[in-house]
C-alpha cells in the first residue's frame, strides 16, 4: 500500500537515482526528477517531461519560473489529481494512450489541458468523438402506414411518393360509391420507411414530408 506523499513510481528499465546535494535525489539539474502530485511522488527522468517542449512539465525541469514549491525531499509540489497523472507521464514515455477501463477520458483529458500536451489532447478528443458517434449508431426501424384513398386517387398517391418511402401492399376494402355516374371503388394502401433514430427525435423537414404524404389519404 502506499503512502501519501511517499509512493514512489520508477520509470522501467532505470537504475535508482543517486542522491544529490544534501542527500537528495530530484529537483537539481541530474537525469533524474520527482514530482509530488497531488502528494503521490512520481520519479521519471528529465529528457521524459521534456519530450513536449511546450508542456508545463518541460518548462518545469528546464528551470523556468513557474512559481512551483518544492517537498521536504526535494519533489516539485504539483496541486493536481494523481490518479489521471500516470497515464500523462507513460504518453510522454512512450507516445501512446493507455488507461484502465474504469478511467474516464474526461479526466485525463482535464489534466493534458492543464499540462498543455497537445498530441494527446488530441487523441483523447478523437477518441471521444468515435465513442459518441458509435453510441448514435442504432439499427433503422420500419415504420409503417396505412393510408385510405379512393381508385381515382390512387395512381397519384403511389407516383408521387418520397422521402423514402416505399409502397408494400394494396387492399380493396370492397365497398364502392357512385361519383359523377361511375363506380368508384375504395382501398387501403400500405407503405414503409426506414426511420434512422436521431438525438432528438425526427427533424423537422421529415416530419413534414411525412404529413405530406398522409395528407393524400386518409388512415384508418
Amino acid at each position: 500500500m502506499q503512502t501519501p506523499g511517499r509512493a514512489m513510481r520508477m520509470e522501467a528499465g532505470e537504475a535508482a537515482p543517486p542522491p544529490g546535494p544534501g542527500g537528495r535525489a530530484g529537483g537539481g539539474w541530474g537525469k533524474w526528477v520527482r514530482l509530488n502530485v497531488g502528494g503521490t511522488v512520481f520519479l521519471t527522468t528529465r529528457q521524459t517531461l521534456c519530450r513536449e517542449q511546450k508542456s508545463f512539465l518541460s518548462r518545469l525541469c528546464q528551470g523556468e519560473e513557474l512559481q512551483s514549491d518544492r517537498d521536504e525531499t526535494g519533489a516539485y509540489l504539483i496541486d493536481r489529481d494523481p490518479t489521471y497523472f500516470g497515464p500523462i507521464l507513460n504518453f510522454l514515455r512512450h507516445g501512446k494512450l493507455v488507461l484502465d477501463k474504469d478511467m474516464a477520458e474526461e479526466g485525463v483529458l482535464e489534466e493534458a489541458e492543464f499540462y498543455n500536451i497537445g498530441p494527446l489532447i488530441r487523441i483523447i478528443k478523437d477518441r471521444m468523438e468515435e465513442k459518441d458517434y458509435t453510441v448514435t449508431q442504432v439499427p433503422p426501424k420500419h415504420v409503417y402506414r396505412v393510408l385510405q384513398c379512393q381508385e381515382e386517387e390512387l395512381t397519384q398517391m403511389v407516383s408521387t411518393m418520397s422521402d423514402g418511402w416505399r409502397f408494400e401492399q394494396l387492399v380493396n376494402i370492397g365497398s364502392s360509391y357512385n361519383y359523377g355516374g361511375e363506380d368508384q371503388a375504395e382501398f387501403l394502401c400500405v407503405v414503409s420507411k426506414e426511420l434512422y433514430s436521431a438525438p432528438h427525435g425526427l427533424s423537422s423537414e421529415s416530419s413534414r414530408k411525412t404529413k405530406l404524404l398522409q395528407a393524400r389519404g386518409t388512415r384508418m
